[in-house]
């Protein structure tokens, strides 16, 4: 008993430190971004000296702090344009505080238009982005992708609860870490998918924890299969998701609902939210969808997805084997 009660006392202080630690990180970083801003600052208010002027302080500060690699003419530029973007942007100084500077910068090369800035800004924020995860969230165009999805979720969930289902849920899906023949089956993608769990649950977002694959569900004298099944920790409720490497039709809608239907009642407790279907078709025709969802009253989301580019066995047999192209090698070697 007493071996426990010290465990509980060292958890609650590893968790101290933890929290100390995080919130000493957050407030290094705000501190950084904004001495940057006001570096900025003086560089934009002082540019009638020219460029020789920030040469001249890249010059004096490496000499003053030779273990910071933070005052280069190329990183004193940004910050004056950093200054020059933000200034008159109250709320945008506060988001662009929360993030490291390198993310700062991917957005001032990459994000031109500042309300697209903003939900990039925010989702790093709410998602914990790397600058990798960035980049690749940027080339997918997520801000285009995201609330794009056809669903019911006005009508069938709490005007709270289908504002953020309809943020979490995406349109389309970009599965770039997956690689198949174009003919390939769903059990193939689910096990693609189980295989890169944790790139998939990225791509899904934060708030998604997976239960399981190919969970059953047991009826009198059948077994029903879901493909995959999730809880997600923000929504408070599970999620289903069938996956189809077809396009969508219209009979998916039922089999889905059925799915539901059984969630809710054999694992869902008082104090989970209603459970959530998503169906992921190969392609989709949107009045289809929309036709189809008025046929039910549960919340669901249909989404298409995108596939990593696989080469075709025809293109594989005309590229030189690794033999082939070590004969090449040695040749000019010679």
């Amino acid at each position: 008993m007493i071996e426990q009660e010290i465990k509980i006392i060292i958890n609650n202080i590893k968790k101290d430190i933890k929290r100390t630690q995080i919130k000493t990180a957050v407030q290094v970083n705000r501190n950084l971004i904004m001495l940057y801003f006001r570096l900025g600052k003086i560089l934009y208010e002082n540019f009638k000296y020219g460029n020789k002027f920030i040469d001249e302080i890249s010059r004096e500060l490496k000499i003053e702090y030779p273990n910071s690699k933070g005052y280069s003419v190329r990183n004193l530029k940004y910050m004056k344009k950093f200054y020059i973007e933000y200034k008159d942007n109250k709320l945008m100084q506060q988001l662009v505080a929360q993030v490291p500077w390198g993310h700062n910068i991917v957005l001032m090369e990459k994000i031109n238009n500042m309300e697209i800035r903003k939900i990039y800004l925010q989702s790093i924020i709410k998602n914990n982005w790397g600058r990798g995860m960035l980049i690749h969230q940027i080339e997918s165009k997520y801000h285009l992708r995201i609330g794009n999805s056809n669903n019911n979720f006005k009508i069938s969930l709490p005007t709270n609860g289908s504002d953020l289902a309809n943020y979490i849920v995406k349109d389309p899906y970009v599965f770039d870490f997956i690689s198949l023949n174009n003919n390939y089956k769903e059990q193939e993608l689910e096990n693609a998918m189980i295989n890169k769990i944790k790139d998939l649950l990225l791509e899904l977002g934060k708030g998604f924890s997976f239960v399981g694959n190919q969970y059953k569900i047991s009826m009198k004298d059948k077994d029903y299969f879901i493909d995959l099944l999730f809880y997600h920790l923000e929504l408070r409720c599970y999620i289903v998701v069938e996956l189809k490497a077809t396009s969508f039709k219209p009979e998916f809608i039922g089999q889905l609902s059925f799915y539901v239907t059984a969630i809710d009642e054999i694992l869902k407790k008082e104090f989970d939210n209603p459970t959530i279907g998503l169906l992921l078709c190969k392609e989709k025709d949107r009045l289809s969808v929309e036709w189809s969802l008025k046929g039910t009253n549960l919340p669901i989301g249909v989404s298409s997805y995108e596939l990593g580019k696989h080469i075709h066995n025809d293109i594989l047999e005309k590229l030189p084997t690794e033999e082939e192209i070590n004969l090449h090698i040695d040749f000019i070697d010679k």
